[in-house]
């Protein structure tokens, strides 16, 4: 089994040759304006505008907790937009959005896209802004969905 690499950089300027996919957390409630997406939409239009068309049109499709959508934006790069984050957090929120279960089902979702593609997944650390969760919840399932299944990670930390 390898291990998950950790580099600093942009993960919406994923590194290394082949197919690439670079996957993040989003919330379930069809908003798409602050963290990690804003970075995602100056480079690509194409994963803001299928996510909302997602969430709009979700009593017609499997939209929600655990669900993964996945955006070709080249001919060998996609975005997997992942739903794992109940809610957004507000002054007045109780406890944080991420939802470590969903993560873990949108991750499953990720493994099977990433292995039928040949692709690596390129990703910040998925679920810890403004989800508000830790690295030590996520970590350990971003290596037992892709890392175990042999799919090469790229963990970006930004600037620095």
């Amino acid at each position: 089994m390898t291990a998950i690499e950790y580099v600093r950089g942009d993960a919406t300027a994923p590194q290394g040759k082949g197919i690439k996919i670079v996957a993040h957390v989003c919330n379930d409630l069809g908003g798409w304006g602050k963290g990690f997406v804003l970075a995602i939409s100056r480079r690509w239009p194409e994963p803001e505008a299928a996510y909302r068309r997602w969430h709009r049109e979700r009593a017609r499709n499997d939209f929600g907790l655990g669900a993964a959508q996945f955006v070709q934006v080249s001919p060998y790069l996609w975005v997997a937009n992942l739903v794992g984050q109940r809610g957004i957090r507000t002054g007045r929120s109780a406890g944080v959005p991420v939802r470590y279960e969903a993560i873990d089902a949108a991750l499953g979702r990720l493994a099977d896209k990433a292995v039928e593609l040949g692709a690596s997944v390129h990703m910040p650390r998925i679920g810890c802004g403004l989800a508000g969760g830790s690295w030590e919840k996520v970590e350990p399932l971003v290596l037992r969905r892709l890392v175990e299944r042999g799919i090469p990670v790229t963990v970006y930390d930004f600037g620095g």
